[in-house]
């Protein structure tokens, strides 16, 4: 497969405003088919943004995104999910007052490809144990794992998570990087902000550092012990 057919998203020179807020200042970045990249960075630096930003859900928008080799900049959000885009906000978004499985049957299916309920409750057992519970009752690791659960049912293939990991107990942490990696290898593609280095360390390809809207470094996996030092002054890890 060649560089561009696996290239699943690109971002070239994207600003994006919140009102008269100038948030992004010419990212630049891309994602192949298959990785996990993350996207980390202090509060405030911008990452939230980008993710949003690639769904359309920001005030303005100038530069170019292009999901799956289509320019989406003026596309409403529904119609960019339907390229295989699933955006897990840091909120999560579960319908509280539906029980687990009625929220896992609710999503549209944007791509014929999407998972069956059965796939889901492989992946998640918790959820199966939990399938009729109401999303009030359910833990906040079980409340992210729904969240996630329902984006892979609608067929998304390409998976814009912000703060997964915020707040959950470490095994339920352990349990999510488990999942990310089984998802990585069955060629799901991965766009991951999160605050939790030692979480995004062990299972991310690459990683961007944002300050202030912009990129300033790309580091690979196999640089981490030797940019250390630069890690630290950037996140403080």
């Amino acid at each position: 497969m060649s560089h561009n057919s696996r290239e699943k998203l690109r971002i070239t020179n994207l600003h994006a405003y919140y009102d008269e807020s100038h948030i992004l200042h010419g990212i630049d970045l891309s994602v192949m088919q298959g990785e996990l990249v993350t996207l980390l960075g202090r509060n405030g630096s911008g990452r939230s943004t980008t993710l949003k930003a690639i769904m359309n859900m920001v005030g303005k928008r100038s530069g170019e995104i292009v999901v799956n080799g289509q320019n989406t900049m003026t596309m409403p959000a529904h119609k960019i999910a339907h390229l295989g885009l699933g955006f897990c906000p840091e909120e999560r978004g579960i319908f509280a007052s539906l029980s687990v499985e009625e929220n896992l049957l609710l999503p549209p299916q944007v791509r014929s490809d999407a998972m069956s309920l059965e796939e889901i409750y492989a992946i998640f057992p918790n959820l199966h144990e939990r399938r009729t519970s109401q999303g009030t009752r359910l833990s906040g690791g079980e409340q992210q794992m729904l969240a996630l659960a329902r984006i892979l049912r609608s067929g998304a293939n390409i998976l814009l998570l912000d703060e997964i990991t915020e707040g959950l107990a470490p095994v339920i942490v352990q349990k999510l990087a488990e999942v990310l990696m089984l998802l990585k290898s069955r060629g799901l593609t991965i766009l991951l902000v999160e605050q939790n280095f030692r979480f995004a360390a062990p299972i991310a390809d690459r990683h961007y550092i944002m300050e202030h809207g912009h990129i300033v470094e790309e580091i690979l996996a196999a640089e981490l012990s030797s940019k250390s030092d630069l890690l630290n002054t950037y996140l403080g890890v």
